[in-house]
């Protein structure tokens, strides 16, 4: 654990940082990932998984769709929240980082005390204007469980 942020990190209203991206961009530069989060299917993984060298999971998630196991995926985002909160540098990513990635930033944030209905619109406006593509990933953010 470093106290060096991640290049394109954002904070979340606990304090946390995190840093959603698009697997599609060149990775950033700076400090790497002390841990990550990948979103994605079998093609997905099979293209990138080799490019990134530190501890991570992937949760099977197609594009413009919910994931395929939720409970794996609340137990992953949550995961993710808790490498944040003891200060590790985390990352979020998918294909184009915007849909699942915008969904998981706003599933982040209701973890972080931002109220469900409010996620949204917090991450719009901390994250990406376009976060969250579809309207059952939205409706996925109003009820992402807390506890």
């Amino acid at each position: 654990m470093t106290s060096t942020h991640l290049t394109g990190a954002i904070e979340l209203p606990d304090g946390t940082r995190v840093r959603g991206r698009g697997l599609r961009d060149p990775a950033p530069t700076g400090p790497e990932p002390e841990h990550g989060l990948y979103l994605g299917g079998t093609r997905l993984r099979k293209r990138h998984d080799h490019t990134i060298t530190w501890p991570h999971e992937w949760v099977r998630w197609p594009d413009f769709l919910l994931p395929r196991d939720s409970a794996e995926a609340v137990a992953r985002i949550r995961e993710l929240h808790g490498y944040a909160r003891a200060g590790h540098r985390v990352e979020v990513a998918c294909h184009g980082g915007k849909g699942r990635t915008g969904t998981v930033v706003a599933c982040l944030a209701v973890l972080a005390g931002v109220p469900r209905e409010e996620a949204l619109a917090w991450t719009r406006t901390h994250y990406d204007r376009h976060a969250a593509e579809t309207p059952w990933q939205r409706r996925w953010v109003l009820r992402f469980p807390t506890a």
